[in-house]
């Protein structure tokens, strides 16, 4: 292991280690644009060159291997000096149009500009024109005038994804990012090029124009599209007047985890938040007129009092339908007070059919939270367990059926949720959006979206992370651990749990349950931790 000494501090690092990386270690930031660590080492822009001892011109830190005893200034006069000059090539041709560029307030060349360069420009030559808005695929636009040749998608592509789509075409200051001919930019990652991009070259479609990002709130996350847990940031504006409110949660970025997903994420999983503001369920409805199924508007204090005294009566007649899209929180939750309190039967829905995933990222899955409702004990339902416990409800041989989630109607088909409907069985839904089976209920009950909530999922690792809240409950939208502490209370239970945030139901979990001894939300951190026990994630073959 050398050691070598950077702006006077020693460090040792394996072999093979670069000064870039050596620098990184000892917390040290040295400027770069086409270096990525997710990424082979192009070399090509020349922005974190150093000041090496002994060396007669300066060298490129992000392909430069540590030495025994090499001594390196990053903040020498002379690298400042070097990076002024890089910049002001690269600004030579550079539109001055950072007002009306999305990626104004995160952009490389602005930071580094106002770090390293504040030259007084000397170029008085007419800039060269590129192609401007140029649309490579279904997220991303392209404006060549911005572009630095960084090379950062073009290796993306070439290596990650492996299609290929991007490359760098003429030479000199007419040389231009651009895809092949016959290529659009549309491979299940194609999104990510965007948050590679060090400048305003590639851009989201989605995001254009919508909000500054210096009004952007952040909230750590994970992305709740399959079972994998890609862990994200969620920026999001709740206090703009341009805004429309029903676009609280505006962009999705991945963030970093070397053990779930480094620094990658899907499209998939990107783009497929809108449900989280689209059709959602928020206010609590009944159902009145048995002939038409006419469900008109009520309130949760209607509902208790309704639906409290048929729990009480329930007598272990209660069958549950529980989604494990739901956090590990509200599946504990619907376990501890429905399923101990009220003896309810209760069925996780299978994993839908058809599936698609790939060796990368993407799992066939689409439940994020499949593995912690197998640790909880909650086990898939065999293929006709749900429409099992419905036949039972239509049969008479239970009192309540309570769905979670779910849409009964692509479960077990529009005519059987019909049947149900017109059973005496009393048929609540609890969930978040609207869907066909809604319609049928007797009782409708909104409930929040984890990341309204807060929460945990359990990855197809078994890691366990957090959702995070961004926002508080859309319109009457309650947590779901808090509708089932007041319902058990008000119907009565001597030792109904009396939980007023998400992280004492997880405190609770972690007591009860080996696979989640020793765990609160704050050690999870940022990064989650493995669950203790593996075996339930075996059943039932989680991709």
């Amino acid at each position: 292991m050398p050691e070598l000494t950077i702006d006077g501090r020693k460090v040792s690092v394996p072999d093979g280690t670069t000064v870039i990386e050596a620098a990184e270690q000892l917390g040290i930031f040295i400027p770069r644009y086409c270096y990525h660590p997710g990424l082979s080492t192009a070399g090509n822009c020349r922005m974190c060159m150093v000041d090496v001892e002994n060396s007669p011109k300066p060298q490129i830190a992000c392909n430069l291997p540590a030495t025994e005893g090499m001594v390196v200034e990053t903040e020498s006069e002379q690298a400042r000096k070097d990076r002024a000059a890089v910049l002001e090539f690269l600004l030579a041709n550079h539109p001055l149009d950072c007002p009306v560029c999305d990626q104004a307030g995160e952009c490389d060349l602005q930071n580094y500009y106002m770090n390293f360069g504040l030259y007084d420009p000397r170029f008085s030559e007419q800039k060269v024109k590129k192609e401007k808005a140029v649309e490579v695929g279904p997220h991303v636009m392209l404006d060549q005038e911005r572009c630095i040749l960084c090379s950062r998608c073009v290796r993306f592509t070439d290596e990650i994804t492996k299609t290929g789509e991007f490359g760098i075409f003429n030479r000199g200051d007419r040389a231009e990012l651009g895809l092949y001919p016959g290529e659009t930019l549309d491979n299940p990652y194609s999104a990510n090029v965007v948050d590679l991009c060090p400048v305003g070259a590639l851009t989201e479609r989605s995001f254009r124009f919508k909000a500054r990002v210096w009004y952007l709130s952040s909230t750590k996350s994970v992305c709740g599209g399959c079972s994998r847990g890609c862990n994200t940031d969620l920026h999001h504006v709740t206090d703009r007047p341009h805004l429309n409110d029903a676009e609280r949660l505006v962009r999705v970025k991945p963030r970093f985890h070397a053990q779930v997903n480094e620094w990658w994420m899907c499209d998939e999983g990107r783009y497929g938040h809108g449900w989280i503001d689209r059709d959602r369920l928020g206010e609590v409805r009944r159902r009145t007129d048995e002939a038409s199924r006419r469900q008109v508007e009520s309130d949760w204090d209607a509902a208790e009092n309704a639906l409290a005294p048929a729990l009480a009566a329930a007598n272990g007649r209660l069958g549950v339908v529980v989604s494990a899209t739901q956090t590990t929180e509200e599946l504990f939750s619907v376990r501890e007070v429905l399923g101990e309190r009220f003896g309810a039967r209760i069925v996780v829905a299978p994993q839908a059919p058809g599936g698609k995933g790939d060796d990368f990222l993407i799992q066939a899955d689409k439940a994020p939270n499949r593995a912690g409702a197998r640790l909880l004990g909650l086990s898939d339902a065999p293929a006709d367990g749900v429409e099992s416990l419905v036949d039972a409800a239509i049969a008479g041989e239970l009192d309540s059926l309570w769905v979670f989630g779910e849409d009964l109607v692509e479960l077990v088909g529009a005519e059987k949720t019909r049947s149900l409907a017109l059973s005496d069985c009393l048929f609540v839904y609890a969930g978040t959006n609207d869907n066909p089976t809604v319609s049928l209920a007797r009782w409708v009950l909104p409930t929040a979206v984890p990341v309204e909530a807060d929460g945990t999922f359990v990855n197809c690792d078994g890691r366990v992370q957090r959702v995070g809240r961004a926002f508080a409950p859309l319109a009457q939208a309650r947590e779901c651990q808090r509708v089932l502490c007041e319902l058990a209370s008000r119907a009565g239970v001597a030792d109904a749990p009396s939980w007023s945030t998400t992280a004492e139901v997880f405190a609770a979990i972690a007591k009860s349950t080996d696979a989640f001894a020793g765990m609160s939300f704050e050690s999870l951190g940022e990064q989650g931790a493995l669950a203790a026990s593996r075996e339930p994630l075996a059943e039932a073959g989680t991709p």
